[in-house]
This record gives C-alpha cells, sequence and structure tokens, in this order.
C-alpha cells in the first residue's frame, strides 16, 4: 500500500512522558464517548481508543487519537498517543468516536474528524500494531467529501470489507436540511485503502418506533453509533443509538431481513437499552462473555459502563452490569 510519506512521518512526532503514557486509573475515573474496546487474543490485552489532545515535541498541540490498555477491563494504562492531525491534514477540529478494528492481521483506526466550516467525515487509519503509530492512507476521507458523515464501521462478509456510517441529519443538500438521519453501506477496497462504489442507504431513523424527533428542531431524528453483530443462530444484527422518549440517548437493534449487510433491514420495537447512554460496540472477553461497553450519561460525569449480554440466536439481551471498582469522581 502507498501512504502519504509526510504524513507517516508527522505521526512520529509525539512527544508525552513515560509517566503520563503508563499511567494506570480505574474505569470509574476515565471520562470517554464512544468507547471501543478491542481484545487481542495473543498479548490478551483489552485495548480502549479515545480522542485526545497530543504535545508534539515543538511544544504545539494538536487533536489526535490515544489508547488505554487492560488486562481486567478494570485498570487501564494510558492513554498513549497513537495519531494527530499532521501539518496539511484536511481536518483540524475535534475527533468524534475512534473505533479500532483488527483486519488481515493489521489495526485500523475509524474515527470522524471534523474540519473548519463544518466539514465532517469519517477517515480510516492503519498500522501493523494496536499501540500505533497509525497513518492515514491520503489527504482525504473514506466517506463522501460533500457528505456530513460519522460513526464509520467496519464489516466484513463473504471475504468482502464493508463501512456502515451515518449520514448526518443536520447535513444540508440542494439547499434543503436531510432531517431524518440515515444509515449509510458502502465497499471498501481489500486493503480498506479507500471505498470501492458508492454509498447505499439502509434505513432512516424515524422507522425505529422507539426513535423520537430532537426536541429542538421538529422532524429530526439522528442515526448514530452503527455495530454489527451475527448471533449464534446465523441472525445479522446492527446495534445502534438515537434519541427516545425524554430525550434520552438509546441503543436500539436492527436486523436484516436477507441476513445479508445490504438488507433490507428492519427495526425491532423495543430498544435493547435505555438509559441515557449509548453508542454501543460488543466484543467478547477472554472468559468468553458478551460485552457491549456505552457511555453514560450522555451529559455530565460521562463513563465507560459495560453490559453482559445474552445471545438468544434471534435478538439480544441485557444479562446484568459489569460493576465498576469504585464510583466516578
Amino acid at each position: 500500500m502507498k501512504l502519504l510519506t509526510a504524513l507517516a512521518t508527522a505521526v512520529s512526532l509525539f512527544a508525552v512522558s513515560a509517566a503520563s503514557a503508563a499511567e494506570v486509573r480505574y474505569r470509574a475515573d476515565i471520562q470517554i464517548r464512544d468507547p471501543f474496546i478491542l481484545p487481542v487474543a495473543e498479548s490478551k490485552t483489552y485495548y480502549m481508543v479515545d480522542k485526545m489532545a497530543v504535545r508534539l515535541e515543538d511544544g504545539r498541540t494538536r487533536m489526535g487519537v490515544g489508547v488505554y490498555k487492560s488486562k481486567d477491563l478494570e485498570r487501564w494504562e494510558g492513554p498513549k498517543p497513537v495519531f494527530h492531525y499532521p501539518d496539511g491534514f484536511w481536518a483540524d477540529g475535534n475527533i468524534w468516536a475512534p473505533e479500532m478494528h483488527r483486519y488481515q492481521d493489521k489495526y485500523y483506526v475509524f474515527a470522524t474528524f471534523n474540519a473548519t466550516g463544518e466539514k465532517r467525515a469519517t477517515q480510516i487509519l492503519v498500522s501493523e500494531s494496536p499501540e500505533g503509530p497509525f497513518q492515514p492512507f491520503a489527504n482525504k476521507p473514506h466517506t463522501p467529501e460533500d457528505w456530513k458523515s460519522l460513526d464509520g464501521t467496519l464489516w466484513g462478509e463473504d471475504g468482502v470489507p464493508y463501512m456502515v456510517f451515518c449520514h448526518e441529519w443536520v447535513q444540508i443538500k440542494d439547499w434543503v436540511q436531510i432531517k431524518d438521519g440515515t444509515m449509510e453501506l458502502v465497499r471498501l477496497k481489500d486493503d480498506l485503502s479507500d471505498v470501492a462504489g458508492k454509498p447505499q442507504t439502509l434505513f432512516k431513523a424515524s422507522e425505529a418506533k422507539w426513535a423520537r424527533q430532537m426536541f429542538f428542531a421538529e422532524g429530526s431524528f439522528v442515526t448514530d453509533g452503527p455495530f454489527l453483530y451475527r448471533t449464534k443462530g446465523g441472525r445479522l444484527l446492527m446495534i445502534w443509538s438515537s434519541f427516545a422518549e425524554r430525550h434520552k440517548y438509546t441503543v436500539g437493534i436492527a436486523y436484516s431481513t436477507s441476513g445479508k449487510v445490504v438488507g433490507p433491514w428492519k427495526q425491532m420495537d423495543e430498544p435493547l437499552l435505555a438509559i441515557d447512554g449509548g453508542h454501543g460496540m460488543i466484543f467478547k472477553t477472554f472468559d468468553g462473555r458478551l460485552v457491549m461497553p456505552v457511555h453514560q450519561p450522555n451529559e455530565g460525569k460521562i463513563r465507560a459502563r459495560l453490559f453482559e449480554l445474552e445471545d438468544t440466536g434471534e435478538t439480544l439481551r441485557i444479562r446484568g452490569e459489569i460493576p465498576m471498582a469504585g464510583k466516578p469522581k
């Protein structure tokens, strides 16, 4: 694969003290939105990815991505910076909802980058290691450059990689606001370096019976945080987030009637988790438990809460919460 040499060089210019990088904190003490946890079996280590401000060698600070690592899901070392915006990069604003995926023996970060002028898009970064450094394939996003997109996630099916992502409800297109956020699918090239086609819409946020319009924007519905999971019975599910009663951030479930990512997709009537928290993903612990991290609450003392799931073969159910060692300060 061909990476931009200048960008790859810039990624190596991190400057954080060894003491900071090695700091160990309990989960209850880490403020984080959109927690994404990747288990790496070879080292029996969990990696949790987050945005962070990175101080460069010349004293400047750039937005970037950092990783925490843990052996027990409670005590986390880090964050260690693994990427920051290099000079001349298209994005210069906040970073949202980074995810880390392992695919064909490499590691990929999918992150939502923001730029001056209201530009928002998902871009994929690559590394040989979960501890970075991660590098962009090019100085452009993977989602359409004239769209306002976010929350891209990886799904592989029949040997083909895809990205599922959200088209923002706030997008102005042809002088009209979209309002009803959509879930989109696009095929990726085999090495994830770029897209290999045009997006297709899977569903609209308003299709979920539990979803409610934004209280300050009539007719506007949000799509956030997709993650795909195939049950032990072979059913393809997607957990995703929006707002429900009393404007509570909520996790719902959609399912593919064909069993394929192209759908058609139908919404389950009842949400999976309605606790004013969301943006979930699913992973399996080293002792075999199925776990969904979410951030909760949606505002205030936001922490990563871990919920054990039951896979019924048809759907997912909450078994209970994995308690934190301590309370958020």
